[in-house]
């Protein structure tokens, strides 16, 4: 029985059944929070969309110091512990969320998020570590499909549930989804022992890794992707509302949008890790960036929301290729006495990604217009594809 079901298995189903949970709470928060912000007391639309950058991005701030922290310390004491922590803390600043009184608030409970947060970045060192190498692709691949399924309901869901209940309900019935997570996750097992912090500074270091040069790659792509991403996602309800006018149910169709994108990662994603296990993670990281830089371009010009959400739905697929990939290579070429600090150190790169596209996006948008910021998102996913192209594909062959 162990045999044809073995425990990195076991693990596997329940993080991707937490991750599940956690993303339908989570995920309701985008498209919900520059209408909860208004609510708050902020009216001017301009006002609203740097609002919305910077609350939606001030947590990654202390993500991004911490992180690291976290995941040093998850060699030492193990991932479990690590893990537990980040999703029961998230579950109580989400209910915190539900009583604020002030745009202030949400900005403080945020920052105070990202101190003891970083649920991903908690349990994909566990998963990379407990899951074969010959079936990491396929693995992380099935996480990132439960994390985009619950993002795929939980605007639905979210815009929905905002306008029967109101936005305070919300963000509680949020914070009650990753509790749920929480208690899902008590039942994950470790075998990985973590090693003596003595033995592991002694054994390896970030200097003795055969292919840094390709690691330090994966970073810096990480923060390229994750600021394009967050330069978008807290102000696509803002652009929604200016291609569609003054429509009824705007939450609800702002769910929509934003979910098409999730739909199509949730189809995609396993499909495109098992090709990644065949043909290397670097080589769909290439593809993926190039295809989410092309895609983004037309959806600055749009007229209507259906188009919107039909160009969401393609760069989807795209997205679907790009996490995975970007853990997977690490995975590849971590040691494990270093891997936590290192997964640590590459959510780093995607926290300072997330906050300074949520942030300078916000201010960009007001600035320039939230059209020509498409066509900006564009031109750094195209170059990033560029790079790696010419970089770090051929540093990454054996």
């Amino acid at each position: 029985m162990t045999t044809a079901f073995p425990l990195w298995k076991k693990n596997l189903y329940i993080c991707c059944a937490a991750s599940f949970i956690v993303s339908i709470g989570m995920s309701q928060m985008a498209p919900i929070l520059p209408l909860y912000i208004a609510e708050l007391g902020v009216n001017d639309p301009a006002d609203i969309a740097r609002w919305a950058g910077i609350v939606f991005g001030c947590n990654f701030i202390s993500l991004a110091i911490f992180s690291p922290i976290w995941g040093r310390l998850s060699d030492k004491v193990g991932r479990k512990p690590m893990i537990l922590r980040a999703s029961g803390w998230l579950g109580i600043i989400m209910l915190g969320m539900g009583f604020a009184q002030s745009v202030w608030h949400l900005v403080i409970l945020r920052l105070m998020q990202g101190c003891l947060s970083g649920f991903q970045a908690a349990v994909i060192p566990l998963l990379a570590q407990e899951t074969p190498k010959e079936h990491s692709g396929w693995a992380l691949g099935m996480f990132f499909t439960a994390q985009v399924s619950g993002g795929l309901l939980g605007p639905i869901f979210g815009g929905w549930l905002s306008e029967l209940l109101g936005f305070r309900d919300a963000f509680l019935f949020i914070g009650c989804c990753c509790l749920l997570g929480f208690l899902a996750l008590t039942q994950v097992q470790e075998k990985h022992k973590p090693v003596p912090a003595v033995q592991a500074e002694s054994t390896a270091s970030f200097r003795q890794i055969c292919q840094q040069s390709t690691i330090l790659g994966v970073f810096l792509t990480t923060i390229l992707l994750h600021f394009s991403l967050s330069c978008i996602a807290p102000i696509l309800t803002v652009y929604i509302q200016e291609i569609a006018g003054n429509i009824d149910h705007i939450a609800l169709i702002s769910g929509a949008v934003f979910s098409a994108a999730g739909f199509a990662s949730m189809l995609f994603a396993s499909r495109l890790g098992l090709l990644a296990d065949r043909i290397g993670s670097e080589k769909i990281l290439f593809r993926c960036l190039l295809i989410s830089g092309l895609v983004s371009i037309p959806q600055g010009f749009v007229t209507a929301p259906w188009q919107l959400g039909l160009l969401r739905f393609f760069h989807g697929i795209a997205i679907a290729g790009l996490m995975p990939s970007t853990n997977n290579l690490i995975r590849q070429l971590a040691p494990p006495a270093l891997m936590g600090r290192i997964f640590g150190l590459n959510q780093s790169a995607q926290f300072i990604g997330m906050f300074t596209g949520a942030f300078f996006g916000g201010q960009l948008a007001a600035l320039m217009g939230i059209r020509n910021l498409f066509l900006l998102v564009a031109a750094l996913l195209l170059i990033d594809a560029c790079w790696f192209r010419t970089k770090i594909i051929t540093a990454a062959k054996p």
